[in-house]
Parts: C-alpha cells; structure tokens; sequence
C-alpha cells in the first residue's frame, strides 16, 4: 500500500517514518489538485512518475550555491513539521535532505519557524535545505518590505549548509510529488538543479 498526502497530513507522515521507517510520498492534494476542473499536466506526470519509478530525477532551475549532497528526503509542512520537535513524531534524521514548503504565512513567519528549526539543531544536522512554495507569502504594509527573497538570504547567512530554492512544491496547481524517506542526491549547478530519488517503494503492475 502506497500513502499519499500533503499539509496538515504531514503529522502522520512524519510520525510514520519516525516510529516505523515508512516512506510515504507529499504531493497532489485529493479536493484542491485532482479534485480541479482541469488537473495540471505537470503535477500529474510527477505524480505517477514517483509512484511507478524506482528512481527518478527532479528538475529545476534552483537559486542557490553549487552543492553536490546526498541524504535522506524528508519534510512536508514547515507549520506542522515544526509542532513536532519534542514529541515521539519527529524523525531524528541526520545527514538528510530537508524539503519544506507552505501557504498563507508571512515571509515573518516563515522565518520564525525556520529559526525554530535551527535552535532545535534540526537545520545543522542535514546536509541541504530545499525551500519549495510559500503561497500566499507576499509582503503587505504590515511587513514593512520583508520578504520571502530578503528571508531568504537571512536564513543562508545563518546555515553552514546549502539553501536551495525554486523547487515546485507546496499548494499548488504545479506541484511535484516526493517520496519522504527516500534516498536522495541533490546536484545544484548554475546550470540546472536536479534531486535524484530511489529506494521508495513503488506500485507494481497488474498481470
């Protein structure tokens, strides 16, 4: 059996692969994403190419520094990833991958839960970051010009560790789909990004 989800449902995600090593996959939503009058071509192709492949390759022009890492992928939900720490749900991963996206959050916001994510010692102990989509985080008058790029070069001269951005992933139409605690291999380049997976478990045909 093969679990799918997004968002809030990152929670069990998590808890799944700290309490039994399940990899799970994040990625189109039932209602917002396939429940749509028209299903993005993207989001389903990358749907069925994580859930058929045994190893596929992600593609896209990340901002970031050249890096060449490889890890466990793991993340979700920043919101919810960050109600975890200290419970028996949050995977002690070290030397990981760490993919995080999220809706409706001020550049602000994004940054304290991030922070919150580094004083834990949670940032240190991967070996890159991936920051996907923050829908919803344009800055108003109240944030006084902070934003997502400014939050972006703040947590980068915090982090030892590359910090890689642009990856299609969060709430929306154009979303890829990611097996959480698979293996991965991050290549980012000034010509291409590109994140490898493999070792997730797959849908096996019909005979």
């Amino acid at each position: 059996m093969l679990i799918c989800g997004h968002s809030d449902f990152t929670v069990i995600q998590m808890g799944l692969l700290a309490l039994g090593n399940v990899i799970t996959f994040s990625g189109p939503m039932l209602a917002g994403n396939f429940g749509a009058e028209t299903v993005n071509d993207f989001t389903e192709h990358h749907f069925w190419q994580a859930l058929k492949n045994p190893s596929f390759t992600l593609e896209w022009a990340g901002d970031g520094p050249e890096c060449r890492v490889e890890g466990t992928v793991w993340g979700g939900n920043l919101a919810m990833l960050t109600t975890l720490p200290g419970t028996p749900w949050m995977p002690d991963i070290r030397d990981g991958i760490l993919v995080l996206e999220d809706i409706n959050e001020h550049p602000f916001r994004v940054e304290r839960m991030l922070l919150q994510l580094l004083h834990a010692g949670i940032l240190s102990r991967q070996r890159a970051l991936i920051l996907g989509s923050f829908s919803g985080a344009e800055p108003n008058d109240y944030d006084a010009g902070y934003s997502l790029e400014t939050l972006y070069r703040y947590i980068r001269s915090r982090l030892d560790i590359p910090v890689i951005t642009g990856l299609d992933f969060g709430h929306e139409a154009r979303t890829v789909t990611l097996p959480l605690g698979a293996q991965g291999k991050l290549v980012n380049t000034a010509a291409a990004t590109t994140l490898t997976l493999s070792g997730h478990p797959v849908l096996t045909e019909e005979k």
